[in-house]
């Protein structure tokens, strides 16, 4: 079948109603261009391995349509008008443009968190420049807390907790990117390492970015920029246990394996100017089997930190999409110890809950 013969209004995304042809196209972009989001995806559930599949062949051609346009061109136009099509149930003859209008009609998918990811590529194509933390946090809730809201909204509409802990996840997987790839970003003439950070070290970024080096100043640097991401990771790694259980593991291996990329960078003398950190697929597939064990141990924080300033927007949109269009809670179906599981985690945390009010009550 031809996609332009496609409706559809017709399929469910769940079924796998899009044909297998264009299914592997969308696998083949995933494993171009994100191995370990590829690797941990394999543990995904059916129900949500699919979507998330189609989610990120659409991100990847849309990273790939802003860097690779030619002079002249209005890429973010094209992603624009994309995207109005695919909202409207009419996507354009594209293989990942199909398979998303599946994704929005199956999940009700908020048009804010596209809209979020399009905006940071605009960001990118501009030669935006940053100059603090904060910006750059801004810059990675767009490229990647919005990916991390969308999956966890596929994977069940969480509460707004959960969203926020997804998006963090996905900033501190940007931060980790960003670290491990200091030199291929300057080659192509862009500079994410804060501005303020490089010129406390002692590094002028113009003249750096002229002739870009390794140092031990850029080193501290990226230091300081994984134990940001560090932060992140510990802060967003509470939200797993809040995911339907057939989704944690998945979460929890692609945490486990982002962050593995900054502990090897330090292993190797922090220096990502002149070469790229990789980790060995035996140490990723370590780091799978490990996300199976880890993820029964890991529990809802008693205290939600506050979010990410930079991701409260997103999480505020997911809100009002949630009340505008009555999502609900999603309930997968599991085998009868999983939802005995299921049940009792939530009686465990109403009861802590509820025995925190009592505590600021006697406390105020």
């Amino acid at each position: 079948m031809s996609t332009s013969e496609r409706t559809p209004n017709a399929v469910s995304l769940q079924e796998l109603d899009f044909d297998s042809q264009d299914l592997q196209a969308c696998v083949a972009m995933m494993q171009g261009g994100s191995k370990t989001f590829f690797a941990a995806s394999r543990l995904l559930p059916p129900r949500v391995r699919t979507a998330a599949i189609a989610l990120y062949a659409f991100c990847r051609v849309a990273d790939d349509l802003v860097d690779e346009a030619a002079a002249g061109e209005t890429p973010l136009d094209v992603l624009q008008e994309r995207l109005d099509a695919i909202y409207a149930g009419t996507p354009h003859d594209h293989v990942e443009d199909h398979a998303l209008s599946l994704v929005v009609q199956q999940y009700k998918l908020p048009r804010h968190l596209l809209d979020a990811l399009i905006e940071g590529f605009a960001w990118d194509a501009g030669g935006r420049s940053y100059d603090s933390i904060e910006d750059l946090h801004a810059y990675g809730a767009r490229v990647a807390g919005s990916v991390g809201a969308m999956m966890s909204w596929i994977m069940g509409p969480q509460s707004m907790d959960t969203l926020a802990r997804a998006c963090e996840l996905g900033v501190a997987m940007q931060l980790t990117n960003i670290a491990r790839d200091v030199g291929h970003d300057a080659s192509i003439g862009r500079l994410y390492l804060p501005r303020r950070w490089l010129v406390e070290a002692g590094v002028q970024p113009e003249d750096w970015m002229a002739q870009p080096s390794f140092t031990p100043a850029i080193a501290s640097v990226v230091a300081r920029l994984l134990d940001e991401a560090d932060r992140l990771y510990k802060q967003a790694h509470s939200g797993i246990a809040a995911l339907p259980p057939d989704c944690r593991a998945a979460i929890c291996a692609a945490s486990m394996i982002y962050a593995e990329i900054g502990h090897q960078l330090r292993r190797e003398g922090l220096d990502s100017v002149n070469k790229r950190t990789v980790v060995s697929t035996t140490r990723k597939l370590m780091l799978l089997a490990s996300a199976w064990t880890q993820v029964h141990w890991i529990r809802v924080a008693d205290h939600s930190p506050a979010p990410l300033a930079a991701i409260v927007g997103l999480v505020q949109g997911c809100r009002d999409a949630a009340q505008q269009t009555g999502n609900k809670a999603y309930f997968p179906n599991r085998a009868m110890p999983q939802r005995v599981a299921w049940m009792l985690n939530l009686f465990e945390r109403r009861e802590t809950e509820r025995l925190d009010r009592n505590a600021l009550r006697q406390n105020p």
